[in-house]
């Protein structure tokens, strides 16, 4: 049984209040950047006035050019990488001189080594772990100017088989406590027990005392609901709490809640936990803690259950990158993607191939998303010469080690993976570090199983799987073997850890196609299999040799409860590792939606196979040769029959056979309209056309949301359509757009979702691709209008006006 909570952070707007206990301060706004190298600028005294002012999060790397000539190659995304240097000048109120302070950073990509006041704090190499300095040795509270000075050191490359980004590309806090306060990630939630209708709830808290002497008072967690109604307190105190010996100290205590409330995919319920430390009666620390209470097992022969519901997992691997915004993290964009995928049908997210931004868990905690929080891509063996094997044997103990506590408290983590295609898979050293990884994580929590994904189906050369230390076995592809899991991996609870790799271009279309390609063929590059233009076809018929279509391997999931669920490769196109082809492509073409966030055809594919929307989709479009042969597909669901028709002719009925996913005509073509009808019992249940369209006659601006928040980190994803006189998107538009923005907003980015255009994600112009293109707004911390103006060479311009509150 598990339960899970997450800390919710304040921040607050300055450094002038500090509160009696805890503070946590938004520490992200106007810091100054240089990119490039001097050891002077660790040094408080440091003249950086010429230096450029910015806001974290920041990726430099996605504000560069594309170019192969760029160390990180295409698999990074071809953009550039080096190294850079942040500083910044702040002063602490003289009322905190007395207290702790620490500076917090959600993760820097990469090397990252800080200074205060010229005081060196530490390096930390792994760009994607959490970490804190204690920086109160350091720091003259009152009216002198503190500095914060950090090194990025991105330079050694290859480092990264994806799009990294560089720089502090996640939050930054401080992070104020009285001597004696909770630790860091200091409060774990889980629920040992649901009975009847009482769940039984254990807290442990870790103490630190750094007063120098030992200490005495209470601690306590109050537990409220949703609506902020107390429903459970317990105190350290009942349970023989000594005294508070000087440093850390950990403390069991235990309470229940009544009618529990529980988090479930569908309704994501969360709790807040407030655990509060008080010595002689007053209050001298704050804790907040949200959790979710949930039970859930998985079967060796019924698969995946929550709160006793079979349910299977239906996921997707995404990279932590956001397009045309790089890796510098930004909840909108991250929820943006999220209900793309709910809507989709999807439930469950892996973090491939380390541990995400706290944020994001966040959001998966609220939207109801299962997640497989996932730590190393590598061990000791490379998979690129300066990647994480050069930091491993140092640092593999501690970045685990946070990672668990930082995490351990989401209701939405259900799966802790440690590594992802480990090459000490083929190696007996596989054996010894598998253990050692699993002890880790079961050191600091027990209530999830840990997994990792393999590739090697042979148990007897799996070293990983030899170790025998696996709650949970995970599976990369392979998929003709899955049907075959029961007899090959007696009693081994199974999840498909990766899968699919099917490679589709939104928008574009090859045929015939029923044949599926697989890219490359054995002994060809990639290329010798592709496109002059560097497109693949939208048909859900190609794919990596090593992988499936989309359609394949879901028709074996589907149909066997002892297969728990998949995470497919991948939901988002993302920046790096361009497969079929090399430069100039410089993005993927795994997603089920692209790069710019436009769904491909697959999306609709998986949306009438995984929810009980009603879906009729039809493609591809109907602009093409006379005569010409063309495939036509339709996805549908809640109907027995889709009916075809061209310019008011049937062309004929079809049904989906048992495990069918699509059905199909050829159809020589005739300029018109093309309309599906769906059908249950005669009845229609939807109808879809596609006209012909015409030339391109004007822009259509559909912005995702018309009201900001005034906080200069808000988003309106502006998508703009060609379409000809009548309305139609314009299949083959590639006009070039230009932004225009007046009032409280900026420009954050373009993008078109083309994996090989080489035009800036950061400009205010950009070209179409297949009649779509992305216009990304961003707010300014000040309320008013964005008055948005897009223009278009030989198109009369449009506009959209929001608003910031």
């Amino acid at each position: 049984m598990k339960k899970i909570c997450f800390i919710v952070l304040v921040l607050l707007n300055g450094i002038g209040s500090i509160a009696q206990s805890r503070s946590i301060i938004d520490f992200n706004n106007n810091w100054k950047f240089w990119l490039g190298d001097t050891a002077l600028a660790k040094e408080p005294g440091y003249n950086d006035n010429n230096w450029r002012t910015l806001n974290l999060p920041h990726d430099w790397s996605i504000e560069g050019g594309f170019s192969e000539k760029h160390p990180g190659t295409p698999n990074q995304a071809a953009l550039p990488t080096g190294i850079a240097w942040y500083r910044k000048t702040f002063t602490l109120p003289a009322a905190i001189k007395n207290e702790n302070v620490y500076i917090e950073f959600d993760g820097i990509y990469r090397n990252s080594e800080v200074w205060v006041n010229g005081h060196y704090l530490g390096k930390r190499p792994n760009g994607y772990i959490s970490f804190r300095y204690d920086i109160t040795p350091y720091c003259n509270p009152g009216t002198a100017q503190q500095v914060i000075a950090v090194k990025v050191d991105n330079s050694a490359q290859p480092n990264s088989r994806w799009y990294t980004g560089s720089g502090i590309y996640r939050n930054v806090r401080l992070v104020v406590t009285n001597k004696i306060a909770i630790d860091q990630w200091g409060t774990f939630i889980t629920t040992k027990d649901i009975s009847g209708n009482v769940a039984a709830v254990q807290l442990q808290s870790v103490l630190n005392n750094t007063t120098g002497k030992e200490g005495k008072g209470s601690l306590y967690t109050e537990i409220y609901d949703a609506s902020g109604k107390l429903v459970g307190k317990t105190s350290a105190t009942r349970y023989g709490t000594p005294g508070w010996p000087e440093g850390k100290s950990t403390y069991t205590y235990f309470t229940t809640i009544a009618s529990p409330k529980l988090w479930s995919i569908e309704t994501p319920y969360l709790y807040k936990g407030v655990t509060r430390v008080e010595v002689n009666g007053k209050t001298v620390d704050e804790y907040v803690t949200h959790f979710g209470i949930r039970s859930f097992n998985f079967d060796v022969q019924k698969g995946f259950s929550l709160n006793g519901k079979p349910t299977k997992i239906l996921g997707v691997c995404m990279h932590h990158d956001l397009g045309a915004l790089g890796a510098a993290v930004n909840v909108r964009a991250m929820e943006r993607q999220l209900q793309m995928l709910k809507a989709m049908g999807c439930n469950a997210i892996r973090t491939a191939h380390n541990p995400p931004a706290p944020e994001f868990l966040d959001l998966c905690d609220k939207m109801g998303f299962i997640v497989m929080d996932e730590a190393f891509d590598m061990w000791r063996k490379k998979k690129n010469k300066f990647d994480y094997n050069v930091d491993f044997e140092k640092w593999h103990q501690q970045d685990l080690a946070d990672q668990i506590k930082r995490d351990r408290n989401h209701p939405s983590v259900f799966i802790w993976s440690i590594g992802n295609e480990i090459r000490e898979q083929f190696d007996s050293t596989g054996i010894a570090i598998t253990k050692e990884l699993v002890n880790i994580v079961k050191q600091f929590d027990t209530t999830r199983p840990v997994t990792s994904a393999l590739t090697e189906t042979d148990t007897t050369k799996n070293f990983i799987y030899q170790a025998n230390a696996l709650d949970l076995l995970g599976m990369n592809y392979n998929h003709q073997l899955y049907p075959e899991v029961l007899k090959r991996y007696p009693g081994k609870k199974f999840i498909a850890t990766e899968t699919m790799s099917a490679l589709a271009s939104r928008g574009h279309y090859d045929m015939p196609s029923d044949s599926i390609r697989f890219w490359p063929l054995k002994g060809q590059k990639f290329v010798q299999n592709g496109n002059a233009d560097y497109s693949v076809s939208a048909y859900d018929h190609v794919a990596a040799y090593w992988g499936s279509t989309h359609e394949q391997t879901w028709k074996i999931i589907k149909q066997h409860d002892f297969l728990s669920g998949l995470f497919v490769w991948s939901g988002f196109d993302f920046l790096g590792e361009p497969v079929p082809y090399p430069w100039p492509a410089r993005s993927s073409y795994y997603g089920i939606i692209d790069l710019a966030g436009f769904p491909k055809d697959a999306y609709y594919m998986y949306q009438s196979e995984w929810t009980n929307k009603t879906v009729l989709h039809v493609f591809p479009h109907w602009n093409w040769d006379a005569g010409k042969e063309v495939d036509v597909w339709a996805y549908y669901n809640n109907a027995d029959e889709v009916e075809l028709f061209l310019n008011n002719r049937s062309l004929g009925v079809r049904k989906k056979q048992p495990l069918d996913i699509h059905v199909q005509w050829r159809v020589k073509y005739e300029p018109g309209i093309l309309k599906a009808v769906s059908r249950k019992n005669g009845r229609i249940v939807r109808t879809k056309t596609i006209n012909t369209a015409g030339e391109p006659a004007r822009l259509e601006l559909a912005p995702d949301k018309k009201i900001l928040h005034a906080d200069g980190k808000d988003l309106s994803f502006i998508t703009v359509r060609i379409v000809d006189k009548n309305g139609n998107l314009v299949p083959d538009a590639e006009n070039r757009i230009t932004v225009e923005i007046a009032g409280e907003g900026t420009l954050a980015g373009t993008d078109n979702g083309y994996p090989a255009s080489l035009e800036s994600l950061k400009g205010p112009s950009h070209k179409a691709y297949k009649g779509l293109c992305l216009a990304i707004i961003q707010s300014r911390p000040k309320a008013g209008t964005i008055r948005v103006t897009i223009h278009s060479p030989g198109l009369p311009s449009g506009s959209v006006l929001l608003q910031t509150r």
